[in-house]
């Protein structure tokens, strides 16, 4: 079945190009538009996505610089982009996932692709999210956002931009900060972590925060980004980007260090020619290139105070594309090249100096991996009548290794490919199906990340990475229906996914936690709006999902797959009053998480339920103000769970430390334009 479906959508795609005509359509998924007008509470990007789109899931790491899980499917899993340029983070513990180098007041629009729908990028296996920054435009203009709230919370930001028909550019730069926020039950970060390590103090009195630092801020980050697109001819452009991205000293209560910083830097040179003919419609030509240095250490817990350890982790992405774009017969087909190397190298330090290499120690997490991708990529989009017709393919190879003559080097071949149709039964209605098939490598982290187990004495070396892994390959069906008429809105959406190979932690065995095991996810979404009056929407969205394991990890008994979270919805009451003002009421709630996998750490959560409420007044049309509180009854709950797959504070005495979520929290933003 492993080369059936890509070979038989190959079949299909030849078939198509000699027979449709019509227009160019699109793969299914959601878009989430005005991301910066719609960032209120923080620039945090998994915020935004978390609370717009029903089928992505936030995993709480800090008070910013969050995860997103999309269907349950998070790290390698899933992948992101902006503007074309993938990202990685450097921690192994994803407390700088890749969403978080970009912030939302920087964003135009998000494409969340749902499923293996998406050949452009490397590594979609089973969804993916595409970011669309500001862009420059003609003509003088700006916008300014100041953003203040509980817990001493600041921001501030600003874009400008203008050009002509020669040239235009664009600058967009904030600062964000803030200090501890306080749970339900009104304790701040460091007191969370109190009240964990009064539970076993013999244990856990080292993940303290020292005195000093107890009440120290959360975070405190800054970005700038700057465009400059070029018209070196007609319908040619030359697009250069450059985003820079420093945060410092960000908390991570449950886990048991913190960052010192977290640096990025992401690059984009792109040339870009329209109209070549009257069938070559388009080519792209783009280099990109990023980096990221994270360090987490001890040194603001009660562990480090006589002697620190920091784990100083830098990564280094850099990748060309090459897209062509046809109009044959009515076919839209893109072709197209795709090349790129990451580096991602880690270092343990004690007092800033580099632990030796003995017997018990390492001074190595990750030995300079490098992960070297080539591939080809061809899609194919058009109409026949009332069908609307997508498919893709792509084949991959890809070559992984480390400088540590221990670990084996690694080979890796895949081939991808989908379609997606939509049978549209008149203007209001459709039904959609996709069938898809996608595979991703293992990373560096889970072929060879070393743990210095640094608060042990003496220390001893833990080698979590499995240098031998299979790569996982996604085989799924979607499904789904979709109508848009004069009194409401609403997609429902299903899918079913057999996942071979899934890289699955193991926390039973003494090392080499990371396996390969078979598993079934399988789900459903909903989104809709009802049109009350003219003036008032009705806006709702809910998402559930199952995972099981087909093959058991070794020495486990749970089927239970982990990080499932389970049924959650929202539904708004949106109120439009006079000059385009809006009052919006909203309740979020979630049901139990029973289904668990308490073998490798989870645990059962409460069901829970906050409202949320806003007013957005246009003062006029430059200048808008919005005072909003979100969780107005001061619920205590938390959004994430505890799988052993993230290093978070524990001990043989108590459960894995849960991270509650902010308590009641007010906030107002103002924004200008000129």
């Amino acid at each position: 079945m492993t080369k059936l479906i890509p070979l038989s959508l190959l079949t299909i795609a030849t078939l198509y190009a000699n027979e449709v005509a019509l227009d160019t359509i699109g793969v299914e998924s959601t878009v989430l538009t005005e991301v910066a007008q719609k960032a209120q509470t923080s620039a945090d990007v998994a915020e935004a996505l978390s609370t717009s789109v029903p089928s992505v899931d936030m995993s709480r790491r800090s008070a910013i610089a969050n995860d997103i899980l999309i269907r349950g499917q998070k790290r390698d899993n899933i992948t992101v982009e902006v503007d074309g340029t993938k990202v990685y983070g450097a921690c192994p513990n994803r407390m700088d996932p890749p969403a978080s180098h970009i912030l939302a007041n920087q964003i135009d629009d998000i494409v969340v692709i749902e499923g293996p729908y998406d050949v452009e990028t490397f590594g979609t296996l089973s969804g993916g999210v595409k970011i669309k920054t500001k862009q420059p435009k003609k003509g003088a203009q700006g916008e300014i956002n100041l953003g203040f709230g509980s817990f001493n919370y600041k921001k501030f930001g600003a874009t400008a931009s203008g050009g002509n028909d020669l040239i235009r550019v664009s600058v967009t730069a904030s600062t964000e900060s803030s200090d501890q926020y306080k749970d339900g039950n009104g304790d701040t970060l460091a007191e969370q972590i109190d009240k964990n390590a009064a539970k076993d103090p013999a244990s856990l009195n080292g993940t303290r925060l020292q005195p000093a630092y107890h009440d120290m801020p959360a975070y405190d980050k800054k970005s700038i980004m700057a465009k400059a697109f070029v018209s070196t001819a007609k319908d040619q452009e030359l697009r250069l980007s450059v985003t820079a991205n420093r945060s410092t000293d960000i908390l991570y209560a449950n886990s048991k260090m913190d960052a010192l910083w977290d640096n990025s830097n992401i690059y984009s040179v792109e040339y870009n020619i329209d109209n070549i003919s009257d069938n070559y419609k388009n080519i792209n030509l783009q280099y990109y290139a990023s980096d990221v240095d994270h360090p987490m250490s001890t040194k603001y817990r009660l562990s480090g105070a006589t002697n620190f350890m920091t784990s100083q982790l830098q990564t280094a992405m850099q990748g060309l594309k090459l897209k062509n774009n046809f109009l044959l017969d009515g076919n839209s087909i893109t072709f197209g090249l795709d090349g790129s190397q990451r580096k991602w190298d880690g270092t343990y330090y004690k007092n800033d100096v580099v632990i030796p290499d003995t017997a018990m120690t390492t001074s190595k997490s990750i030995d300079n991996a490098i992960t070297t991708n080539a591939a080809i990529f061809a899609k194919l989009e058009n109409s026949f009548g009332d069908f609307d017709v997508s498919v893709g393919a792509r084949y991959d190879s890809t070559h992984i290794q480390n400088d540590d003559p221990t670990q084996k080097s690694n080979d890796y071949e895949a081939l991808s490919a989908n379609i997606f149709t939509t049978y549209n039964l008149n203007k209001e209605n459709k039904i959609f199906l996709g069938i898809g098939q996608a595979s991703r490598v293992p990373d560096a982290r889970e072929l060879y990340f070393k743990q210095n187990n640094m608060m042990t004495t003496p220390m001893s070396i833990k080698v979590t990475g499995t240098d031998d892994l299979k790569q996982v390959t996604n085989q799924e069906v979607d499904f789904g229906y979709e109508t848009d008429n004069d009194l409401f809105k609403l997609k429902i959406k299903g899918f079913y996914s057999q996942i071979k190979d899934y890289i699955y932690y193991n926390k039973s065995l003494p090392k080499n936690n990371l396996e390969n095991i078979d598993v079934t996810i399988y789900g459903a979404e909903l989104s809709a709006s009802v049109y009350l009056s003219d003036d008032a929407t009705l806006d709702m969205g809910a998402s559930y999902k199952v995972g099981e394991k087909d093959t058991l990890t070794t020495g486990q008994t749970d089927k239970d797959l982990a990080d499932m979270a389970p049924l959650r919805g929202n539904i708004a009451l949106n109120y439009e009053y006079m000059n385009n003002s809006m009052a919006t009421i909203e309740l979020r709630a979630s049901d139990k998480w029973s289904k668990i996998d308490s073998d490798n750490g989870e645990q059962e959560l409460n069901a829970w339920s906050i409202v949320n409420m806003k007013v957005k007044q246009a003062i006029n049309k430059k200048f808008d103000f919005t005072l909003g509180v979100n969780n107005l009854f001061d619920e205590t709950y938390a959004v994430s769970n505890t799988y052993a797959d993230l290093i978070l504070v524990t001990s043989g005495a108590t459960d894995v430390m849960l991270l509650n979520e902010p308590g009641r929290y007010i906030y107002t933003n103002l924004d200008f334009k000129f």
